[in-house]
């Protein structure tokens, strides 16, 4: 008998004017739920912007490239680098002063 997989979940999301069936993590359904909505309303905003004067490819391009652009800023804002360097700097000068 096989064994059903309770952690996969089987959805349909509605990217723009598509149907995409796709089979997810259960715990990340609101996520993938919300970046079909992003795409979809970055999608939109851009076919009206351009409406006319751009092909599809082109808009879908330039939603790809929002989207990768606001991952981008969010992911320069969580780098912890300068923090750990500080980090080992103080401990380096407090373990020297404990000495």
């Amino acid at each position: 008998m096989a064994e059903v997989n309770n952690d996969k979940l089987h959805i349909r999301l509605h990217v723009y004017d598509e149907e995409i069936e796709v089979t997810i993590r259960r715990s990340d359904e609101e996520l993938y739920r919300r970046a079909a909505k992003l795409i979809t309303d970055r999608y939109n905003a851009y076919a009206q912007a351009y409406k006319g004067r751009k092909g599809e490819h082109t808009i879908a391009l330039m939603t790809l490239i929002d989207i990768a652009l606001l991952h981008e800023r969010e992911r320069g804002k969580n780098d912890t680098a300068p923090y750990d360097d500080v980090l080992a700097k103080l401990t380096s000068e407090i373990e020297e002063v404990l000495k």
